[in-house]
């Protein structure tokens, strides 16, 4: 697709897609002090913090006082949505919320966390784990994790991955459902396929960043249409492309990405990505940070956010379009996205 006709798509994705925001100061107050603005999640009617913490950076750390400043913190700035995974860190990062969020602020919080489970059984040994590592009797929303494909979620569904969650939902164990992936948006589009998912489902979570937007298999352009038809929440998730929009990304120590043109300054910045994600209908935006500064900063992006029109969107958009065009940045994205 031109470069120029992709644009002009996204230009009228973005006139569609206007959502009715979270504005700066819409925030309310908990036990625990002032909460970020809150935004619905899907169908569900649940009023989240548009910005949760992400749990796979929870795992990184070896210092444990690192790992607790960092919970702590998040809450101190207001967020109550918390994001995890049975497949983060072996189960570290949900063991880490079991010891240090979840006894204290059970009440408090939105948890979430996900399962990569292909079929049933192992589903439910991934959901019983998790209950355990997280200290915790129920879940507010389990999500089947990382669609690959539209073969993938077929498969997933013929398998009785669903059902499980029904069961697991019927059992007071599960309270919402949902789904994720960063791999396809057509894997996702094949989920709303389904009357059973349709149904059940109240969330999706997917990559939303500038450079996606500009991408010919763009989430933003494909998916959001279709999660905002059924009335499912979207995640927002990889608003920095997994670290790629960065000169170098460091995981544990190691390098694991370098750059001599990164995204981030030489084309945009850190709170520009943010604003962007925040100014489509998402529900949260899930950010990863392993320590409490990097929470710190971010929410204070959020609390300076007030709204991107149409044309400011696409104004970012056009600024990366050259890195969508390349392909390195959305290195999660399958080579061949409908198979």
């Amino acid at each position: 697709m031109k470069r120029r006709d992709l644009l002009q798509q996204l230009a009228i994705a973005g006139a569609v897609l206007a959502p009715p925001v979270a504005k700066a100061g819409a925030s309310r107050s908990d036990r625990l002090g002032t909460v970020l603005p809150h935004r619905t999640l899907g169908k569900s009617g649940e009023k989240v913090t548009c910005l949760g913490l992400g749990g796979y950076h929870i795992g990184w750390p070896e210092d444990e006082a690192v790992v607790q400043a960092t919970i702590e913190k998040a809450l101190e700035v207001g967020i109550r949505f918390f994001d995890n995974a049975e497949s983060y860190g072996k189960g570290r990062s949900e063991e880490r919320y079991g010891k240090y969020l979840i006894p204290k602020y059970r009440d408090d919080i939105f948890l979430m966390t996900k399962t990569q489970a292909k079929d049933a059984a192992t589903a439910r040994e991934h959901l019983e784990g998790s209950l355990k590592r997280m200290n915790t009797e129920v879940v507010d929303l389990w999500q089947i994790h990382s669609l690959s494909n539209p073969q993938d979620a077929d498969d997933r569904l013929a398998k009785g991955v669903l059902d499980e969650a029904l069961k697991a939902q019927a059992e007071g164990k599960v309270r919402h459902i949902g789904f994720t992936g960063h791999a396809s948006p057509y894997a996702h589009v094949r989920m709303t396929e389904h009357q059973a998912v349709r149904d059940a489902c109240i969330s999706c979570q997917f990559p939303i960043n500038p450079v996606d937007a500009a991408s010919k298999h763009s989430f933003i352009r494909h998916t959001v249409p279709r999660m905002l038809e059924n009335n499912i929440g979207i995640l927002a998730m990889k608003t920095l492309a997994d670290g790629r929009f960065f000169a170098k990304k460091e995981m544990n120590g190691k390098v694991k990405w370098t750059s001599g043109n990164p995204v981030v300054p030489n084309a945009l910045s850190i709170e520009e990505c943010i604003h962007f994600a925040l100014s489509l209908p998402v529900s949260v935006l899930i950010t990863g940070a392993e320590n409490p500064e990097y929470v710190e900063e971010k929410a204070a992006m959020v609390n300076r956010f007030t709204d991107l029109s149409e044309q400011q969107r696409l104004a970012l958009t056009n600024k990366v379009a050259t890195f969508a065009e390349e392909g390195e940045v959305e290195y999660y994205k399958n080579k061949d996205l409908r198979s």
